[in-house]
């Protein structure tokens, strides 16, 4: 297939690897993708006269400080007057006329119809009047007697240049695992009410943020449905984090919450099903709130329809407790427009409010835990995170599976952490579907999970730009990139950062061309930037002084060693345990880790900070540092053995010290971040 008609439907022709090596994407891989994005007939041409005989895109996002906007006409129509009409967020209209042949032309194109005649169209620059931030709708009138033509009509999305920036001076937080966090009063895992013992512990002690785990709706099935990077539900959280006794219930089950308590792991399922009927039981008491109502108002259809999904999930169930798939439920549940899903929820209105009552009780939690961390002092406060990923047989894909390609999966191409390439097996986004619905969708998932906090951080960051898709029935190695919106989607998320007030650091990890860094830069994200990553050509570990300044430093990943299992190996003995591979493999592992230990024993010697990688990353000059609680407490098992699932404990690791006991932590945290400058003065 040529290169003009990849690069005409998003497909990279070909990309370079981490080795410097370039791979070309196979035909049949590019058939499968367009296959996948609906396209019959794949034709550059036939792709250059679609895009020139739309006057405008479904959505325009355009900076704050854009002059004006092309609008595309047939050369036969470029003598006409047109209107300009916007419609502001408050309901106001601004109209302003112009004559086509007075407008500057910011190009042409000569391109062939469906019938096989030259067409010349034009690119019009249409001046804009002074721009307001927020979504607005537009419209573009052709003028001739008798009256008006709709020519053109769009969501004018005006962005800010840059996301919100990060507080002047350098500051540091600790990241947790709220489901792991023990304590004396909680159910088993952590909830919100343990954030505010957190907050009082660590606030003091000079921490700007606590940097969270995605707090997402998931199926807390174990041992599959418990990767918070995994959701049943992007755009909802889940129930394990509420505090049911705050929110009215009572701890019906005292043995078994003692039991769940006590337990060296999070038990998923237990909790969730106690919490569910203690919920339950609130809620049969519940007979309305105006906060409430206006919570569901505010949410609207995103809710409705979570809240549909979960009473179906449970009354199938119920049905039948071995379904576990929507995509096995009886056919007309399967699509969320039918008149069956319609009936059922006006015959089970009552189930469909609870699930929204509970979302409703997470977010008041969740306020309340962010206004505690700033009346404390904390800066930042609460630091969330947006998963990648969503579950295929989950909530989103019932909903919304119009913005997701059927067909394909998301992954990684090969490279040194994964020789053979990742499989992801979830569904890459459809970027034509976002665009027509105006990036509603998108830019609800980001303020969602960015609501009642400081910061977000979106997990790998260049999806922006490019995913791996690989097609099914082929390995990961087979696929190839497919490029986004990027530029529209950076302006939506610096519109949102700028109207929640809160930074966003976008994880930028894997292989990250130039180009992106530079993008990402441009737009006011912060980089990511993890300990073992950091590495010259040589090998040898980077200098503090090297890490950039636009940046979040972290110890360590969810998927890495802690810092103590770094040194001790325990990743590595893991992932043999665990039969991800042989003795063979591990031993020239564990002779590659006595590599990489004495470099990075002899990076921090040389920076001054022998035996202490925590103040090295400390004293870095990246505006965030981000230390790990189990860092903190030295373990050595990490939360995720990536590749692994029955065969390794992940997701479900608790704390070692209970959020009673933090204070020698906390002194150590603020004896660390004193020494580098980093506590507030």
């Amino acid at each position: 297939m040529d290169r003009r008609t990849l690069l005409a439907f998003g497909i990279e022709p070909e990309y370079t690897d981490i080795w410097g090596r370039s791979h070309h994407t196979s035909e049949a891989a590019a058939r499968a993708i367009l296959q996948s994005l609906g396209v019959a007939d794949a034709d550059a041409e036939r792709a250059r006269f679609k895009e020139w005989s739309s006057p405008l895109d479904p959505a325009v996002v355009v900076r704050q400080d854009a002059a004006s906007l092309a609008l595309r006409i047939p050369a036969e129509r470029s003598g006409e007057s047109i209107k300009l009409e916007i419609v502001w967020e408050s309901g106001e209209k601004q109209h302003h006329p112009y004559f086509l042949p007075e407008l500057a032309t910011a190009g042409t194109a000569d391109v062939t119809d469906e019938h096989g005649a030259g067409r010349r169209f034009l690119a019009k620059r249409v001046p804009l009047p002074r721009l307001r931030l927020g979504y607005h709708d537009l419209r573009i009138y052709s003028v001739k007697p008798p009256g008006l033509e709709v020519l053109a009509q769009a969501r004018l999305i005006v962005c800010p240049a840059r996301a919100q920036a990060p507080p002047p001076e350098r500051i540091a937080g600790l990241a947790l695992s709220l489901y792991g966090v023990r304590s004396a009063r909680n159910w088993g895992c952590g909830d919100f009410t343990d954030l505010f013992a957190i907050i009082d512990a660590f606030a003091p002690a000079g921490a700007a943020f606590l940097a969270l785990n995605p707090l997402h709706a998931i199926a807390n099935r174990q041992p599959y449905n418990t990767s918070p990077y995994l959701p049943q539900c992007s755009l909802y959280r889940n129930l394990i984090y509420l505090d049911v006794e705050r929110a009215g219930g009572a701890p019906a089950d005292a043995a078994r919450i003692q039991a769940l308590r006590a337990s060296e792991l999070v038990e998923y399922e237990g909790a969730a099903r106690l919490k569910l009927s203690a919920l339950a039981e609130v809620f049969s008491k519940f007979r309305g709130d105006a906060e409430f109502d206006r919570y569901v108002e505010q949410e609207g259809a995103p809710l409705e329809s979570f809240a549909v999904y979960c009473a179906l999930e449970a009354e199938m169930r119920r049905r039948d407790p071995h379904l576990w798939l929507w995509t096995d439920w009886p056919e007309p549940y399967r699509d969320p427009a039918s008149p069956e899903v319609a009936r059922f929820s006006r015959e089970h209105s009552r189930e469909v409010l609870f699930y929204k009552f509970i979302q409703w009780q997470i977010d008041r939690q969740l306020a309340e835990a962010q206004a505690y961390a700033r009346e404390k002092g904390m800066k930042i406060g609460l630091y969330h995170d947006l998963a990648l990923a969503t579950d295929r047989f989950g909530a989103d894909l019932w909903a919304h599976r119009g913005f997701y390609a059927n067909g394909c999966r998301v992954g990684a191409p090969p490279d040194d952490f994964s020789p053979l390439g990742q499989d992801w097996a979830f569904p890459p986004p459809n970027r034509q579907a976002h665009r027509r619905d105006g990036y509603r969708l998108f830019a609800r998932s980001i303020r969602n999970n960015a609501r009642h906090g400081g910061a977000l951080r979106i997990d790998h960051v260049m999806r922006f730009f490019r995913l791996w898709w690989i097609p099914d029935g082929m390995e990961a190695a087979d696929g190839a990139y497919v490029r986004d919106y990027a530029e529209d989607l950076l302006g939506v998320v610096a519109l949102e950062s700028a109207r929640g007030n809160f930074i966003v650091v976008g994880e930028d990890l894997g292989t990250v061309t130039g180009e992106v860094r530079q993008a990402l830069a441009a737009a006011g994200l912060l980089g990511y930037r993890v300990l073992w990553f950091e590495r010259n050509p040589d090998g040898s570990f980077r200098k503090p002084e090297d890490y950039p300044a636009q940046a979040a430093a972290s110890s360590t990943t969810h998927d890495l060693p802690t810092l103590a299992g770094f040194f001790a190996a325990r990743d590595i003995e893991a992932r043999r345990a665990a039969g991800l591979i042989d003795d063979h493999e591990a031993q020239r592992q564990f002779d590659s880790r006595r590599q990489d230990i004495a470099q990075l024993e002899q990076a921090l010697r040389e920076a001054g900070f022998d035996n202490d990688p925590i103040g090295f990353l400390l004293s870095t000059p990246c505006a965030l540092a981000i230390v790990n609680q189990e860092d903190l407490t030295g373990e050595t098992e990490q939360q995720n053995l990536p590749g692994s699932t029955w065969q390794h404990p992940n997701w479900r690791r608790k704390m070692k010290v209970a959020v009673e006991d933090l204070a020698p932590l906390a002194r150590r945290f603020r004896s660390a971040v004193e020494r580098s400058g980093r506590y507030p003065g």
